[in-house]
């Protein structure tokens, strides 16, 4: 069966594109800070250098503005004259007074004057300018670096879904594992069923989406990921896949989408991994193979067999028939 357009990829991005917005779109102007996160970082790092690069231009053309209306750019080598800013006699020494005022290094040989009110209320517009664009553009830097993103990497689901019998119950089963040894505090696990779907009214749903039981009622779906876990779905009457059979899942397309949520346990910042899988992926008669062992002293997981699976006597037939 050739593969078809997936809702959530198997990395967690999600195939929905917005278009048409018209003026909604001035809705991202309105949370700025949040839409200049959301960036792809190429797009950051070019809003951090024009930004500095068009303020410092701008800043440093309005020094030498002053220090050209008032005449000091042709009699700043006149020891009698007092300048209002000293040794700036062209727009690159007026960027360099800039620059030193800016960054705070201050050299001492350009240094602005008591005999000047404009440039000290330019200075002075300088600093809380500079101040504004700092915290704003430093922060957004800071929050997107230090986005749980890349936490997720770590987080791993097996390739496919299995079904099979546990306690004499048919059970979808699929496995999550956490690569590193910190952990993930308050972890809970979720399941959606994406799935096509007429009403009796006639409304055609085309991605209607279900909840996957994994344990809420039990307390199952909160999870100590410290080793990979086998997340279960019993199929009952009250689950969507009450009438599926190994037969009729060949003709079935539906998407499971899971959601694996917890806090970071060294940033304490929330993080989300996603996974799904198609009908392809699911595995009728399939256990997964074991992966714990005890060593001297400790566990050991190997990782190698974490997307392995082996078939077990399974009935074919629904949990209905």
């Amino acid at each position: 069966r050739r593969e078809r357009q997936r809702f959530v990829d198997k990395n967690g991005r999600c195939n929905v594109q917005h278009g048409n917005l018209g003026g909604e779109s001035s809705r991202y102007l309105s949370d700025l800070f949040t839409t200049l996160v959301d960036l792809k970082w190429r797009w950051n790092l070019l809003i951090f250098l024009l930004t500095y690069t068009v303020a410092w231009l701008v800043m440093a053309s309005m020094w030498w503005g002053i220090a050209y209306l008032r005449g000091d750019l042709h009699q700043a080598h006149d020891d009698t004259y007092s300048p209002c800013v000293a040794n700036v006699y062209n727009f690159p020494s007026a960027f360099l007074f800039f620059i030193e005022t800016e960054a705070t290094i201050g050299y001492g040989h350009r240094y602005i004057t008591e005999r000047c009110p404009e440039g000290i209320v330019l200075f002075l517009f300088q600093s809380l300018l500079g101040s504004v664009v700092d915290a704003f553009l430093i922060g957004c830097m800071f929050i997107k670096m230090s986005q749980p993103k890349k936490r997720a990497e770590t987080l791993m689901f097996s390739r496919a879904a299995v079904i099979s019998q546990r306690d004499g119950r048919l059970c979808l089963m699929f496995r999550v594992g956490n690569l590193r040894n910190s952990h993930m505090v308050s972890a809970q696990i979720r399941c959606k069923l994406i799935k096509s779907r007429q009403t009796p009214e006639g409304e055609f749903l085309p991605l209607d989406q279900c909840e996957l039981d994994v344990g809420f009622g039990t307390g199952a779906d909160q999870l100590f990921l410290v080793s990979p876990l086998t997340i279960c779905h019993e199929i009952n009457s009250e689950s969507p896949f009450f009438c599926l059979s190994q037969r009729s899942l060949r003709s079935e397309q539906f998407e499971i989408v899971v959601i694996l949520e917890g806090i970071v346990e060294t940033t304490g910042m929330t993080c989300q991994a996603r996974t799904s899988y198609t009908e392809d992926e699911v595995l009728w008669g399939h256990r997964f193979l074991p992966v714990m062992s005890l060593e001297n002293g400790f566990f050991r997981v190997d990782y190698s067999q974490f997307h392995a699976t082996f078939e077990v006597p399974t009935p074919p037939y629904s949990v209905k028939e």
